[in-house]
């Protein structure tokens, strides 16, 4: 899941930035009432504007919103790496006597 996050935050960001490089700057506006040809575009006079700005404005908050995701993730993982939970706990064998081979003086008790 993390990964599938990570892939579509990183295209997300491509996106934005292709988008906010094909939009026309607010002074690109004079130079293209002086024959400009804006109303034989496939949007219309303003539509491509528009357009491409509700369509900056989708991906930007689909960019939050998967940036907040990945914190959440991280925060997550942080706080499993540092919890008690993840601490190995360690049984003692039970103490036995100790074994003697066969040469061994005999003790009497």
């Amino acid at each position: 899941m993390y990964s599938f996050i990570l892939v579509v935050h990183i295209i997300l960001a491509v996106m934005i930035i292709g988008l906010v490089l094909v939009q026309q700057g607010k002074g690109a506006e004079a130079g293209a009432s002086f024959g400009g040809g804006g109303a034989a575009t496939v949007f219309g006079a303003s539509g491509a504007g528009n357009f491409l700005t509700r369509l900056t404005a989708i991906f930007t908050a689909l960019f939050f919103a998967t940036s907040l995701t990945l914190a959440v993730f991280a925060k997550k993982q942080t706080a499993d790496a540092y919890s008690l939970k993840s601490a190995q706990t360690t049984t003692s064998a039970p103490v036995t006597s100790p074994e003697t081979s066969s040469n061994a003086p005999k003790t009497t008790q």
